[in-house]
């Protein structure tokens, strides 16, 4: 797995392993063994981090007060760094979940803190805010105002919704205003390491809660910070690539003045394996140019009949007054590997402005 090997290989494992044993003052022989090769090259990237936090939990001291402290140590030695920080952050999360006292929990949360320059802590962070979300945001709303910018990160990062490799939360995905007032602190952060994790942060909830996306961009836009631009464009773009006309309208593309004929099909009946052909124009009928957002979609029938929604980026132009736009487009219906089509009807539509026009029905002939 190259690059499981690169990031949390035998080297850094070993390091991981030399580094809590000089600090712990024990062998640790059974986290020597996780470390080795032929222990670590079976494992993908997130298992291997997960193994090395066992081994080191089942040879260190049980209490969560001598955990803590060989991290504090190994972590005063600069070298402690790197990937080898995910399993160092996990072997603290589980040490105080198994601790069960909140003391024991903020303490970790605190060691998460202290780790995350030599890395991220955004990862072993999820198992904390799994078991107990609310006090998880709690102490992270405190790291909002951190002099270190990778801490104002991990506030941001370690509470998305949807963070890729992370570990699920359930109570981030169903409420976004549990970590709503991290965003809402960060979002004017001088340093894009931190802004960009909040527009990620806000973009994740677009699957599930997409008004609420939408209201707190509106909000952003109303009383701008920092980068507020940026943030609000990349924090939206999921919703912009599904046409959501209200996140288009916010960033300046209006369907008031604009005239769209289409899409008119030219090939009402597509033979299998054939093309489809349609056109279209979007004309500016107004007083000032006006910025156009064109897709246009197509529903496919699907293998039982239900018919899916494919969306397709198609031009992004500034027309101006009394300017037209003609549109034409074909689609090729040649079987390939990625993708089948059925026959029977389907049908084509045009989104200007997020808004819709269509769909009109065509047919895919059989073979």
């Amino acid at each position: 797995m190259p690059m499981a090997d690169e990031l949390l290989g035998a080297p850094q494992a070993a390091a991981f392993h030399a580094a809590l044993s000089a600090a712990s003052g024990r062998e640790l022989p059974g986290l020597r063994a996780a470390a080795a090769p032929e222990a670590l090259t079976p494992l993908a990237l997130s298992a291997r981090a997960s193994a090395l936090a066992e081994a080191a939990l089942a040879e260190l001291p049980g209490d969560f007060a001598s955990v803590a402290g060989s991290l504090r140590v190994a972590a005063q030695d600069p070298a402690f760094e790197g990937w080898l920080i995910w399993p160092a952050g996990l072997t603290a999360a589980r040490s105080a979940l198994k601790a069960g006292d909140e003391g024991s929990f903020d303490e970790a949360m605190e060691i998460l803190a202290l780790l995350t320059p030599r890395n991220t802590s955004e990862f072993a962070i999820r198992e904390l805010l799994r078991a107990r979300p609310e006090r998880g945001i709690e102490i992270m709303r405190g790291w909002v105002g951190h002099p270190h910018h990778h801490v104002r990160r991990l506030a941001s990062e370690g509470s998305r919704p949807l963070l890729p490799w992370g570990l699920r939360v359930p109570a981030l995905v169903k409420d976004p205003g549990l970590a709503a007032p991290i965003l809402e602190a960060l979002r004017g952060d001088p340093q894009d390491y931190v802004y960009r994790s909040v527009a990620n942060h806000l973009n994740d909830h677009s699957r599930h809660h997409p008004q609420w996306v939408l209201s707190t961009a509106e909000a952003w836009a109303a009383a701008p910070r920092g980068n507020g631009e940026w943030v609000i464009k990349h924090g939206l773009r999921t919703l912009i690539k599904r046409g959501e006309p209200g996140a288009l309208r916010l960033l300046g593309f209006s369907s008031e003045d604009l005239g769209v004929e289409g899409p008119v099909v030219a090939t009402p009946e597509v033979p299998f394996g054939g093309e489809l052909r349609f056109e279209g124009s979007v004309a500016n009928r107004g007083a000032a140019p006006a910025r156009v957002a064109i897709d246009w979609a197509l529903h496919l029938r699907g293998a039982r009949g239900a018919a899916r929604r494919k969306v397709f980026k198609l031009a992004a132009p500034t027309l101006a007054p009394g300017e037209r736009l003609d549109i034409e487009r074909a689609f090729s219906f040649r079987p390939i590997t990625t993708r089948a089509y059925y026959p029977g009807e389907h049908a084509v539509e045009l989104l200007v402005n997020g808004t819709s026009h269509g769909p009109v029905p065509f047919e895919l002939l059989e073979p």
